[in-house]
């Protein structure tokens, strides 16, 4: 091969050298891009102590509803959670579904002015509820819900506000009970917000005739809820740990294209 030949080849294969450890020093940062992508799918699940229901909560009826508890330390596990139950709306009928490694103790308090449900005068409702952990809680990156059907509902609101308390086995105690003001940024710790909807078309919903039975039907709306849940959360797991060897293939299929070339 002649010297300008060579020459000539030189500068060409200098490039490609360059480009490969140009590409060879990018995958890194490609991955830890997809890395990031992860934690932000990821992010959405630790948030703060909420409420939501199993289906409907229409006004004045019943229904189950979910507390969801996630661990929001990386250092700590929460131990015990304490719901404060309205009073200016009380609750004549609170029934916990029993979660597996949790206690749960359910506090009645006088009222100040009786109720009337299902033709009775009620003098006193549960005011409090209270999970403790039995063993290890609700460890660091995990979630817990704790399911309640309750009622009745009231008639003469859009929400119910439940306060809550988290507290971690190193004491730590985190408050959540600020209300949330309409067109105001969310505050820090904000109070679990119950949105219901509107009345069913007899007034009370099935569970309003049978309080036992339409109890035992909102649990078992809130185990599929749970389980539908779970599930949620391995597909969108899995999901995101597809998009990272995606991207990490790509990068090394190009990688080793270039070195074919050079």
């Amino acid at each position: 091969m002649s010297k300008i030949s060579k020459m000539t080849q030189m500068p060409q294969q200098q490039s490609d050298a360059s480009r490969t450890r140009r590409l060879a020093r990018r995958l890194p940062l490609v991955g830890a891009a997809a890395v990031g992508s992860v934690v932000l799918l990821a992010a959405p699940a630790f948030a703060h102590v909420s409420v939501q229901p199993a289906g409907a909560a229409p006004k004045g009826g019943y229904a189950t509803v979910n507390f969801k508890v996630p661990n929001e330390r990386d250092d700590a596990s929460t131990v015990k959670l304490e719901v404060t139950l309205p009073t200016e709306h009380p609750l004549a009928s609170v029934m916990p579904q029993p979660v597996p490694g949790w206690k749960v103790d359910v506090k009645k308090s006088k009222l100040a002015k009786p109720i009337e449900m299902h033709g009775e005068k009620i003098n006193e409702a549960p005011s409090k509820i209270t999970w403790t952990a039995e063993d290890k809680g609700v460890e660091p990156g995990q979630f817990q819900q704790f399911p309640v059907s309750v009622g009745m509902l009231p008639e003469d609101a859009d929400q119910v506000v439940f306060k809550a308390l988290q507290t971690y086995d190193d004491k730590e105690v985190v408050r959540w009970i600020e209300p949330t003001k309409e067109g105001a940024p969310e505050p820090e710790n904000p109070a679990p917000v119950l949105k219901l909807t509107a009345a069913e078309e007899d007034g009370h919903g099935a569970a309003g005739a049978d309080d036992k039975s339409g109890g035992k039907d909102h649990l078992k709306n809130a185990a599929a809820t749970e389980d539908a849940a779970a599930g949620d959360t391995t597909a969108r797991v899995l999901g995101a740990i597809g998009i990272v060897v995606g991207i990490i293939g790509v990068g090394f299929g190009v990688f080793a294209g270039r070195r074919r070339s050079a």
